[in-house]
């Protein structure tokens, strides 16, 4: 097996650090190795913020973590004997790289039950043989006789220039050992837009049903990273396609299909989705990732209850009446499951579901501003994420359409606008509270309080009072007597 090349690499802004390291390996006799997802960032040009290596002989990984840390001043440095792995964390602005990660090289072997593997000392040949897929499984050698030499025993370069995903074993073992390498290879594809090897694609499609023995927690860090790509359709297609997304997210899997009755046919709900997620992406490409990853979920789950309440009428078609209302109610359940954050974020996503169909109605000339006044009350400070999605949610081939819609919506802005400067609804907060209304009637706190701050807000909703503190006490004062004899 051929391991290097005749060239070296140009390790730029990491060659002080790798030389570093390098030194201190030789002191240590320790033969180490850059290896993995630095070496495949490093070749093409992506963003890096730690090192991993890889380090020959049992133990050794954890005795040059604590010699590097010692050599760098490292702010921290922690070791996990039972993984055998330690990491160094170095000083901001000190290294060109903030964290380094040291392992013994090993060799795995994996029971049928289990993706915990029992682990053994190896060679460096036979720890890249154990990897993910070939542009994994490349080192680069930081000992001072050979530096910066790049050893490539499966032509991961090769793959990197082919843009293609391909494992270095047969792919049918590769995931029958570690399944979550299945949804690793479809992440790496959407993150990279490179293509996955056939045979791998059909062990994924033979293997998906070993899914089963993953934590979903792992599951779903790699659906968080795919959510943050510039096209996370791509990894939902490939995840549908190889039959992995029944396995962990029927829900979203059932939206695919199309069903027809006479020559009436609804639109796939599906590909639907992931084109309104794209389109989401692109209309937000100006904020950070992190800003729009709930919004994001929000689009990717809006018409999630569309199977449950489809319809057929006849000589009307096909209906999905209340699929806003039953999809805000599934978000708790699917949150629960996939393991995702069930605070506020989950309440920001159950909103836009439960509102995206509400400014659609909006768009009617003849709309009150009652209707306008609601739905700013209802949306609050997301009333702008929600006409993003509402925007995303325009899928027409149809570009005259498209545009009557984006000129419609652009129409019901500009009348929340309006009445947002003239009421002051977003984030209401009623102008007179329950301490002030049992003080100026003399109330104990019961439902006549709850009952008054009902109807005031109701009345100012409507636009029968003004949302002023007199106009809403002169109101408590003339609809108090009704309230207070029927509590």
């Amino acid at each position: 097996m051929n391991t290097e090349l005749q060239t070296k690499l140009d390790l730029g802004p990491f060659a002080t650090l790798l030389r570093r390291v390098g030194a201190i390996a030789g002191e240590q006799a320790l033969p180490t190795y850059a290896v993995g997802g630095f070496v495949r960032d490093l070749l093409l040009g992506r963003p890096i913020t730690e090192v991993d290596f890889v380090t020959v002989g049992a133990g050794s990984g954890e005795r040059m973590a604590v010699a590097v840390g010692a050599a760098l001043g490292a702010r921290s440095v922690d070791v996990y004997p039972k993984f055998g792995t330690a990491a160094v964390s170095l000083p901001d602005n000190t290294q060109a790289a903030a964290l380094l990660e040291f392992v013994a090289a090993r060799r795995e072997s994996y029971r049928s039950d289990s993706r915990k593997p029992d682990v053994e000392a190896a060679t460096l040949e036979e720890d890249l043989a154990r990897r993910d897929f070939t542009i994994n499984a490349m080192a680069i050698r930081v000992d001072p006789a050979d530096f910066g030499r790049l050893l490539d025993p499966f032509d991961g370069m090769g793959d990197l220039d082919r843009k293609l995903l391909r494992t270095p074993k047969e792919p049918e073992r590769t995931f029958e050992d570690d399944p979550l390498r299945m949804i690793r290879a479809v992440r790496f594809a959407t993150q990279l837009g490179f293509g996955i090897d056939q045979a791998a694609i059909r062990a994924m499609h033979f293997r998906s049903g070993r899914l089963s023995i993953l934590s979903q927690e792992r599951i779903t860090d790699e659906l968080q990273k795919i959510m943050r790509c510039d096209v996370p359709s791509i990894g939902f297609k490939l995840l549908h396609a190889t039959g992995m997304l029944d396995n962990f997210f029927p829900e979203l899997s059932a939206l695919q299909g199309v069903e027809t009755v006479g020559r009436q046919a609804h639109k796939d709900n599906f590909f639907h989705t992931l084109q309104v997620l794209d389109n989401l992406v692109e209309l937000t490409a100006d904020r950070p990732t992190e800003d729009t990853l709930w919004l994001r979920w929000a689009a990717l789950l809006h018409d999630i209850a569309k199977p449950r309440c489809k319809r057929y009428h006849p000589g009307a078609g096909w209906t999905f009446h209340g699929h806003e209302d039953r999809g805000s109610r599934l978000i708790p359940k699917l949150f629960r499951r996939l393991k995702l954050p069930l605070d506020e974020r989950m309440l920001y996503v159950q909103k836009l579901v439960k509102l995206h169909h509400r400014p659609v109605a909006l768009v009617d000339e003849s709309v009150t501003d009652s209707a306008v006044r609601r739905l700013l009350f209802d949306a609050g400070d997301d009333v702008e994420d929600l006409m993003l999605l509402v925007r995303a949610d325009i899928t027409s081939k149809n570009e005259r359409r498209v545009r009557r819609y984006l000129r419609a919506f652009d129409l019901v802005e500009a009348k929340m606008v309006e009445v947002e400067e003239r009421d002051r609804l977003r984030n209401f907060q009623p102008p007179v509270d329950g301490i002030e209304i049992m003080e100026t009637l003399g109330l104990e706190p019961g439902k006549a309080v709850g009952r008054i701050k009902e109807v005031i807000r109701e009345a100012i909703l409507d636009g029968r009072i003004e949302n002023t503190h007199d106009a809403a006490v002169a109101y408590m004062m003339e609809v108090k007597d009704g309230i207070i004899d029927d509590s």
